[in-house]
């Protein structure tokens, strides 16, 4: 009973939080064009603040292990993969949906709700872990949709023109920029003013409470007449095979201890992201089925990803395997 008290305490406050979001959504009819603010906000300052924050005091041997950042990322393709396939399949050949369906299985709420949960339930041991995972996911992600895009004619653009911006992208994403920031921190040992490390503290901390309520009021404010048909697959391809899929590549092609086999799982396990919507409506394909993802996997993860936390917290999950 007190390990089940103490994952409730654990998890609570960020679905908490997320239903207080859809409820307040749901019931307070405020205009959509506001959420605009709040989402500048975290990905450009409290976010940012938060990354930074992870990575400035880490020894940057932690920061360069590649078998680690090459094991979680072929898991994230796999997902895309086996969930394009999926999407294939069910919208009849229709590549622009399919490619959404790949973005759906794959991608993790790994800004907005990964670093505090993972770092409440594992400690500061994770963080390093954490981080890898967000910046190459993105950078896998982020490289393989305008690239799919283009190629089925969504985006006009050369395939050159199309690898500039996915460049640009890279380069200038805010989150990366506090990744390159925080890199050099640990390398030069850097330490902030006290008057500008406590802002970044406060705005790091602001962070999770406000991605959460904007995940909850987002999915709130989208209309969803009926349920995709892949949904329940999708689904299972996120909320289970992924995290499956990490600890076993993890366990069987590598000596990786166990924060960092944790961490990966943990993240793999955690709902659908945000910037799912939001990648749909830049390219104005599925939002309706990126909004019934989102809400779907959300509430289907309030069991799955407390029973993987409950795995890992009570030893039941051994990190290594085959050992």
């Amino acid at each position: 009973m007190a390990d089940i008290a103490s994952l409730f305490n654990l998890v609570a406050p960020f679905f908490g939080l997320i239903l207080l979001g859809f409820l307040i959504g749901r019931y307070k009819r405020l205009p959509g064009e506001g959420l605009a603010w709040m989402q500048f906000f975290l990905i450009y300052v409290a976010l940012p603040c938060l990354f930074y924050r992870l990575i400035a005091d880490k020894p940057l041997s932690e920061l360069t292990n590649w078998r680690f950042v090459a094991v979680t990322t072929l898991a994230t393709f796999c997902a895309f993969v086996l969930s394009f396939a999926l999407g294939w399949r069910h919208t009849q050949g229709d590549m622009p949906q399919a490619v959404m369906q790949g973005v759906a299985g794959s991608y993790s709420n790994i800004g907005y709700m990964g670093p505090p949960l993972i770092l409440a339930a594992l400690g500061p041991a994770a963080s390093a872990p954490v981080v890898l995972i967000f910046v190459f996911d993105n950078l896998l992600l982020f490289s393989l949709i305008p690239f799919l895009m283009a190629l089925a004619g969504v985006e006009k653009r050369s395939f050159a023109a199309t690898a500039a911006e996915v460049v640009r992208r890279v380069v200038t994403h805010p989150f990366n920029v506090a990744t390159v920031a925080g890199v050099l921190a640990a390398f030069l040992k850097l330490e902030l003013p006290t008057a500008i490390d406590k802002m970044t503290l406060w705005l790091s901390q602001a962070a999770a409470p406000c991605a959460l309520f904007l995940l909850g009021v987002t999915v709130a404010l989208q209309p969803i007449r009926q349920m995709p048909s892949e949904l329940p697959w999708l689904v299972a391809i996120k909320l289970l095979l992924h995290p499956l899929l990490v600890w076993l590549l993890l366990s069987g092609l590598g000596d990786f201890s166990a924060p960092w086999v944790y961490a990966a799982v943990i993240m793999a396990a955690l709902p659908p992201a945000l910037n799912i919507f939001v990648i749909s409506t830049q390219y104005r394909v599925g939002i309706e089925r990126a909004s019934a993802c989102i809400l779907v996997g959300t509430i289907v993860s309030t069991v799955t990803l407390t029973g993987f936390l409950w795995l890992v917290k009570t030893g039941r999950m051994p990190a290594d395997l085959f050992h």
